[in-house]
């Protein structure tokens, strides 16, 4: 695998990094895999599974969200995305994907997406989705309750009286406290991320990854989650798009798997003709990180390759 990284600036000015993973020269290009990373981790993360994409042929590109890793300018900016920062999280994937249509031209592309980036992946199919041939969304959760809409309100309170920068531990036990408990005695505060211990530890000791996000981020997250699952959004789906939903059936995020097959239903409802939904026994939100990542990556790679040439077949009727 040959590796590089570049950056782009946004119309904010923002400077986006970007890793950039390609397939050795003796190995005949497929497609392209876009990623989308989660929240307070970075896309560097993801290398390993780049690793066995470029093997078969899938160049790869993952961009480090506003507020994460090297996009980030200084510590102090990791959590905290500017104002409307969803919205240009959203904005700069799109960004993203017109650059590598414009280096690689009409060859197949996916979206692979997980956990924060999962989210702002339903929002991006809402407006961006004839960019890309089909998305994989991993660790996500259909719509939310009464909860979501107190969520905001909260936020944009504190955030006028304190500011958009300042940081609440309140709020982040709000959307997290409740994630380990299943997993007691809990040996760390992200046991809920994987079984495998090492992957944990790894996690706990990233200095990029974990950390505590501004109310104006959490504000701003709430405001896309509360957006992306009414009627009238997500009716703006292509119905042809192909949809991948994976997840642990013991993942927090996604309600233990009910919402994530809550939302390949409601995909189903509104007449999307290729949605896939597995969930994995026993497997907590990192699927990429867990002790059966090998069975995931695999699966992946199915489907993938399974889009791939009914993408090539779409271009050469």
């Amino acid at each position: 695998m040959r590796t590089n990284t570049f950056q782009f600036i946004d119309e904010e000015q923002v400077r986006i990094h970007v890793y950039h993973w390609m397939p050795e020269d003796t190995v005949e290009v497929r497609g392209v895999v876009q990623i989308a990373h989660g929240m307070t981790e970075t896309a560097i993360r993801y290398e390993r599974f780049a690793e066995e994409l470029t093997a078969v042929g899938y160049i790869v590109y993952a961009n480090d969200h506003r507020g994460h890793g090297l996009t980030a300018a200084t510590e102090q900016d990791l959590g905290y995305v500017g104002e409307d920062g969803f919205t240009w999280m959203v904005r700069n994937m799109a960004q993203l994907t017109k650059m590598i249509r414009e280096q690689n031209g009409d060859i197949p592309l996916f979206l692979f997406a997980h956990s924060m980036g999962s989210f702002l992946a339903q929002q991006y199919i809402t407006e961006h989705a004839s960019l890309i041939d089909g998305v994989i969304l991993c660790g996500s959760n259909g719509p939310r309750g009464p909860e979501l809409l107190a969520g905001v309100g909260v936020t944009k309170l504190i955030a006028s009286v304190k500011g958009s920068r300042h940081r609440s531990t309140f709020i982040d036990k709000m959307a997290f406290g409740s994630f380990n408990r299943k997993f007691k005695p809990a040996r760390t505060q992200v046991d809920w991320l994987s079984r495998d211990l090492e992957e944990v530890d790894k996690y706990v000791a990233d200095p990029y990854c974990g950390f505590l996000s501004t109310v104006g981020f959490y504000r701003d997250f709430f405001k896309l989650l509360r957006n992306i699952h009414r009627p009238e959004v997500m009716n703006r789906i292509p119905k042809q798009l192909p949809v991948l939903l994976i997840a642990g059936d013991e993942d927090p995020v996604g309600n233990y798997g009910k919402g994530v097959r809550k939302l390949a239903d409601l995909y189903g409802q509104l007449g999307l003709e290729q949605v896939e939904c597995k969930l994995y026994a026993g497997a907590r939100h990192e699927l990429l990180n867990e002790t059966n990542r090998d069975e995931i990556t695999a699966d992946c790679l199915t489907w993938l390759t399974k889009q791939t040439k009914q993408a090539y077949k779409l271009v050469n009727k």
